[in-house]
């Protein structure tokens, strides 16, 4: 963002320009009138309606049938029914067919680098435990990778997604990764459709970093191109899609409304309008229908965090912010008398939106949730003063001093305990308290998050005043160049994935689907904190997402 945005707005300076406060001018919402109304009536008759249902059981049954004679024909079911988003309704059916893979993994020796690499990935995912050591039979005498995988490109786009799913000391999937990396981009170009655009779309993301919603969106145009999809696997999930994203754009509709009610231009003009990224971020999280309840808390703990983010670093003066931060911890109305305008409207809501959802869990006999939310959103307002102090007496930490408390303040602990509070009952207590103190996998999660968002920002952080970021804290003190101080994030952020992919390694501390929202919540950063800041700058990666999920439609 060029030195010229940097200047508050008139309306600001009026009110600002005598207080000590750096400001920022970011790009205003983007988005106007899109999200305002409500969206149409769904127009699904009874007759869809009836055959949604039977091409549900349809799927359900070609899941369950015995496919002993064909092993790989599941193996593409299952990837299929992934892929085009609709696995949501057979997590049962799912899990059982990998098991029964799996059981008969060291017999399939004689599979061909397509399946092999299909089984592979779709185990791991799943978290069972599979050596990787399977892909040194396509190795030749050298230890190099066959030059004849070099002509089986669907193999070797298979072999690049499976490299993604690697742990800490597989050699073997780095290399895989090196080669297939290589010869894909050479052919691209030389493949034709649907295969070009399904390299093209890996290329630029590999499944373990995309958004379910957005691999979705572009697999069903993909898995029609090919002659061999079942049409009606096809149907289901287009029509599937169809009545998940109208499910969305009534969320939008409704959260849209309550931030409408914020009055954030009046009432926050000094903060990053983004409330409709804030909702698509916590979609990427989790979209699934049955998770309305927590996906429209979480959205609004992402836009509350935002607009408290900026008080810290654009708005508050150091003296205000020790007031607020006291505040907070208290966590009590009577405390808001105290506090500036911007802050009083800031913790009214936040109040009452805690409060909100704690009647609703008061119900189910899960107060507790709330509690553990209440008190990680008391610990970002504390590191966020940590910084803010480092900033009023321009002090630059070490790296350590910096990550302890950066970790933190990414948001991503907060974030992933508000996540859990409209979750279903198997998530107890224990995972609530496993998740608020940040075990290895949620630290990764933090890690990428922090670093990604320190490498994109850094530079427009510092010009207007901002604490030391990553980049700063490194550079200072190995007495390093900036692209070294890069160099050292990536490396970290590569065996920052690592740690996540042993984190679903059965058997499991916590559920799986808890673990899901750490790895959703590592995604989003991917979409939008790379070579961009999508989420500050209202950026090309998060329009075009929101476009493809939220407002365009797949045709039936």
């Amino acid at each position: 963002m060029s030195s010229e945005n940097l200047v508050p707005s008139h309306s600001q300076e009026g009110n600002l320009s005598k207080e000590n406060r750096h400001l920022a001018k970011f790009v205003p919402d983007v988005w106007g009138d899109t999200f305002l109304a409500p969206p149409p009536q769904l127009d699904l008759d009874d007759i869809t309606r009836s055959e949604y249902q039977e091409l549900k059981e349809q799927v359900r049954r070609m899941l369950v049938t015995n496919m002993d004679d064909n092993p790989s024909q599941k193996l593409d079911l299952i990837d299929a029914v992934q892929r085009l988003g609709v696995a949501y309704h057979f997590h049962k059916e799912i899990e059982d067919a990998l098991q029964i893979i799996y059981l008969h993994n060291h017999t399939q020796i004689d599979d061909d680098l397509y399946t092999t690499a299909v089984r592979f990935r779709l185990l791991r995912e799943h978290g069972f435990h599979v050596d990787s050591e399977t892909f040194n039979k396509f190795k030749d005498e050298e230890g190099d990778f066959k030059k004849s995988l070099i002509s089986d490109v669907k193999g070797m786009l298979q072999l690049y997604e499976a490299a993604h799913f690697q742990l800490h000391g597989e050699i073997i999937l780095e290399e895989a990764l090196f080669f297939t990396n290589f010869h894909l981009k050479l052919a691209e170009t030389k493949v034709d459709y649907p295969l070009s655009t399904e390299i093209a779309d890996a290329l630029n993301r590999p499944l373990r970093k995309s958004l379910p919603r957005l691999v979705a969106r572009s697999f069903i145009s993909i898995y029609q191109g090919y002659g061999t999809h079942d049409p009606n696997l096809l149907k289901f999930a287009k029509l599937d899609f169809k009545i998940v994203q109208h499910l969305h754009k009534k969320e939008l509709y409704e959260l849209n409304r309550w931030w409408r009610g914020l009055d954030v231009p009046v009432n926050f003009p000094f903060t990053r309008d983004r409330f409709v990224e804030c909702y698509f971020w916590i979609l990427g999280v989790y979209f699934e229908p049955h998770y309305t309840v927590g996906r429209n808390f979480t959205t609004k703990v992402i836009a509350l965090i935002s607009i408290l983010d900026d008080i810290y670093d654009a708005y508050g003066t150091y003296e205000e912010l020790e007031i607020f931060t006291k505040a907070i911890h208290r966590w009590d109305i009577n405390c808001i008398d105290q506090l500036p305008d911007c802050m009083k409207v800031w913790y009214r809501e936040v109040l009452n939106v805690y409060k909100d959802m704690g009647n609703l869990m008061s119900k189910e006999g899960k107060t507790y949730r709330v509690q553990f939310a209440i008190d990680a959103m008391k610990r970002q307002s504390q590191v966020y003063c940590v910084e803010a102090k480092w900033f009023h007496e321009k002090y630059v930490p070490t790296m350590e001093e910096y990550m302890s408390i950066a970790l933190m303040s990414s948001a991503y602990p907060n974030l992933t305990i508000a996540s859990l509070v409209g979750m279903e009952d198997n998530i107890t207590k224990d995972t609530f308290i496993w998740t608020f103190n940040v075990p290895k996998m949620l630290k990764a999660s933090s890690t990428i998050c922090r670093l990604m968002d320190d490498v994109v920002t850094h530079r427009f952080e510092q010009e207007r005043g901002h604490v030391s970021s990553a980049v700063e804290c490194y550079m200072k003190q190995y007495g390093t160049s900036m692209q070294v101080a890069y160099d050292e994030f990536f490396k970290q952020v590569k065996d920052a994935w690592k740690d996540i992919n042993e984190g679903f390694l059965k058997p499991t501390v916590v559920p799986t689907s808890a673990l899901n929202r750490i790895l959703n919540f590592t995604k989003v950063i991917d979409l939008f904190y790379t070579g961009e800041s999508a989420y500050d700058t209202a950026g090309d990666s998060a329009k075009t997402s929101i476009i493809a999920v939220l407002i365009d439609s797949v045709p039936i």
